[in-house]
This record gives structure tokens, sequence and C-alpha cells, in this order.
């Protein structure tokens, strides 16, 4: 049977990495997405990794049977099943204080690991010891790569989201440069932030590094981890590894906990990072004023692409409004205390 542990389940300190024990420990935050979870388990058992690795999956009460499927079928792995929703950074903790191997590899549930990726890994750790963490390089399940590091954030770059500000086009650069400028799929780099899709660093880096921020409930938190990591080595982009990711499964099925939490994950690193209250005042309140306009906007389009026959963009675009509509209605409030 697999290991099992019930919330409340608070661990604060990690366990000493085994010596006859696992080299990785492979640590996923699952909420409800049943069958991406069983492929991504699938894909790490099924196939040789080269290294010996558990599986730790601290499940945030899931609704769709996926903790009691990873008990039924996936035997080997340690789960533990939480009472709510925790989010990703605080059960990612939990499972990296279950965790007995050397080195931690935090994982998406929406990921497909291929044969000989912990083994990569690996090889780079032991090759570059001053490292602070690695990240793979990013496909999707449509074959085309995914941006799988960018440049940390700033208030003007997230300025250019908004769409009073959009269409004078002042912040336009700032954004292009933190989304997308420096990209190259190819070319292992020295970067500022890696996707949290997943990432790979020694126990002694997390632990020295403070664990994930638990301030972030979804969404920033691996911006944040980045910058933190930095700070003790460089973070590296590992193109010779590739993994696939479905990228926002997670988000785009609960939007209504999505977009809220990462709207407030961006102001908590702004302060996190030194922004100073006058600023952190007009962005809040520039968000604020333009999520009406948006909500309006994205309505409009669902409404136009369905009479047009664009049923999958009309999808998309309520799936946006309902998370607008959340943020409205229920986490305003937070997001202005954060």
């Amino acid at each position: 049977m697999s290991q099992v542990r019930t919330a409340p389940f608070e661990p604060r300190v990690a366990r000493p990495a085994v010596p006859d024990g696992p080299d990785v420990s492979v640590c996923i935050a699952n909420w409800n997405c049943i069958e991406l979870l069983r492929r991504c388990l699938q894909s790490l058992f099924e196939q040789d990794q080269g290294a010996r690795f558990e599986v730790i999956i601290a499940d945030n009460a899931s609704t769709d049977g996926a903790a009691d499927m990873v008990a039924a079928e996936f035997p080997d792995v340690v789960l533990i099943r939480n009472a709510e929703n925790y989010g990703f950074a605080r059960a990612s903790n939990q499972a990296a204080a279950v965790a007995t191997g050397r080195f931690l590899f935090f994982l998406n549930n929406d990921t497909l690991v291929p044969e000989h990726t912990l083994r990569q890994f690996l090889d780079l750790a032991e090759a570059n010891p001053g490292a602070g963490m690695f990240g793979p390089r990013l496909r999707g399940a449509d074959g085309e790569f995914q941006i799988s590091y960018r440049r940390r954030p700033t208030l003007a770059a997230l300025l250019h989201r908004i769409a009073l500000l959009r269409w004078t086009g002042l912040f336009r650069r700032a954004y292009y440069e933190y989304r997308r400028d420096t990209f190259d799929p190819m070319k292992a780099r020295e970067v500022e932030v890696l996707m949290g899709a997943a990432v790979f660093l020694s126990r002694t880096v997390f632990d020295r590094v403070g664990r994930w921020d638990e301030a972030y409930w979804f969404g920033v938190e691996d911006i944040d981890l980045s910058t933190q990591v930095s700070r003790f080595g460089p973070v590296l982009y590992a193109a010779s590894v590739e993994i696939v990711h479905y990228g926002r499964a997670a988000g785009r099925t609960n939007i209504n906990f999505a977009a809220p939490n990462v709207a407030i994950g961006y102001v908590h690193y702004f302060r996190k990072c030194g922004t100073g209250p006058l600023a952190l005042f007009a962005y809040k309140a520039l968000v604020t004023i333009d999520a009406p306009l948006q909500l309006t906007q994205k309505l409009v389009e669902a409404v136009w692409r369905r009479a047009t026959g664009q049923r999958a963009k009309a999808h998309n675009s309520l799936v946006a409004a309902r998370g607008l509509w959340a943020f409205l209605r229920r986490e305003l409030l937070r997001f202005w205390k954060a």
C-alpha cells in the first residue's frame, strides 16, 4: 500500500538524506487533474530514469479522485492527503519535508518525464556543484517549444497588461523583455527565472533559501524561488534536458482560484523585492479599475467568437471572464491587503 499521511501535516524540518536512499525526490503538489497526474506518474515509473528516486505527492483535497487513484495504482508513492487546498508552495514544502533524496525535483502534475531525465539532471548537478537550480526545456503537447525561462518581472512590464495603458505602447518593450525577449530554446545559459513546471536543486540549497514562500498560493512562487536561489548560485537553463508540459491545466480548470492568486502573488513579490508603497498603491488602483473593463471586454469577445463559430476561443474568453469575476467578487480585499 502507498504511504499515506493526512492533514494537518506541517513538518518544518526536512529529514536528512538517507545514505543508501534515493538520489532524487520528485515532489508533486497536486490539485485535481487526475488523468494528467496518472500520465505523469506513468512516465516516471514506466521508463528507466537512470537514478534512484522516490515520488512524494501532496494532494490539496482533490475532488476528482486523484488521491485515491494514486493510492490504488502507484503503491510506491508517498501520499500526503490535505483536508483543504493549501496552495502550491505549502504543499510543495510538505512534500520536501518528508523527502529523503540528496536532490529535490519539483514537478507539475501536467508534465511527462522522458527516459533518463533524472539521470541527466544528476549529471548536470554533479558537474556543476556551485549551481543553484536547474530547469529543463519545456515542449508543449503540440510539439512546440514553450517559454522555459524569463527575466524577473517589473512593475513597468505588468502595467502593459492593463487595458487602460496597453494602447499607449509605453510599456510594450518592458513587457516583451520580461516575457520572451531573451528566450532561445537551444542554448543552455544562466537565467533569472525558471518556469516552475519543473525545477531541480539540491536539498542543501533548498533549505538555505528558506523553502518555497508560503505567502504565495498559486502563481509567482517560481519567480520568487529563482530570485532567492540566485543569491547562492546561478540559476541554469538546461537545454539538453526536455520535458513535455501541457501547461496551465490546473489554472484553467480552477480559474476562480488561480486568477486572483496570481494577481495577489505579483503584489507580494514586488513588496518583497522592495517596491515602494506609493508605487504599489498606484499599481493596485490601476488593476482594480482595469478589472471590470477587462471583464466586459472578455464577455463581449466571447459572444462575438461564439457567433462567428470560434467555439474554442469563445470558451477561453469565458474562462478569463470567470477568473476576473472571481477576483472582483471574492478576492479584491485580499489583493489590497497583500
